[in-house]
């Protein structure tokens, strides 16, 4: 599968994805990221750009005819060089690849969860491991409990400053 990628106005990529899979390529879309927000004091997940202003083509066959582009309102330019036949490779190959694989739909992204293991950013405690007990995400903030002197403390440090020691199977 060839992958391809649009710059356009940002009001206007899904417009452009719908008319490009109208145009004949396979899939075409805005790649989302799925955010929880409070409303109204409910918990929901919303959908935003991921990245604005970025759509996302994959055709089975090599697209030669650039005329399918012209005249759609709000295209910026063609990402890639023209030598390349403006075609994604390497690493901007293998992220669209990823974006493919899910739909064009990134889901919230967890920086930890309770339970696990966890060290700070901070130098002075990178040797110091601790395990997350609560998390409050509207503060943005993780209880880390960490044992120091064989005795058990806990503290509410900002989730900016907790690195997962280790991955889950399913989110590798």
């Amino acid at each position: 599968m060839y992958a391809y990628c649009l710059y356009c106005i940002t009001q206007r990529c899904k417009v452009i994805a719908q008319l490009m899979e109208l145009r004949g390529v396979n899939r075409a879309f805005s790649p989302q990221i799925v955010r929880k927000q409070r409303k109204k004091g409910e918990n929901i997940e919303r959908r935003f750009d991921l990245l604005p202003g970025y759509v996302f083509l994959f055709s089975d066959e090599r697209l030669t005819d650039y005329r399918m582009f012209s005249g759609i309102d709000g295209v910026v330019r063609r990402v890639g060089k023209q030598d390349d036949g403006y075609e994604l490779a390497g690493p901007d190959l293998d992220f669209a690849n990823k974006l493919l694989e899910k739909d064009g739909v990134v889901g919230s992204m967890r920086l930890c969860r309770v339970g696990d293991e966890v060290t700070l950013e901070d130098p002075l405690f990178s040797d110091c491991r601790g395990r997350v007990t609560e998390i409050d995400y509207r503060k943005e903030r993780a209880k880390v409990e960490f044992v120091f002197d064989r005795t058990s403390c806990s503290s509410w440090i900002s989730l900016e400053e907790v690195r997962r020691l280790h991955q889950n199977r399913e989110e590798q």
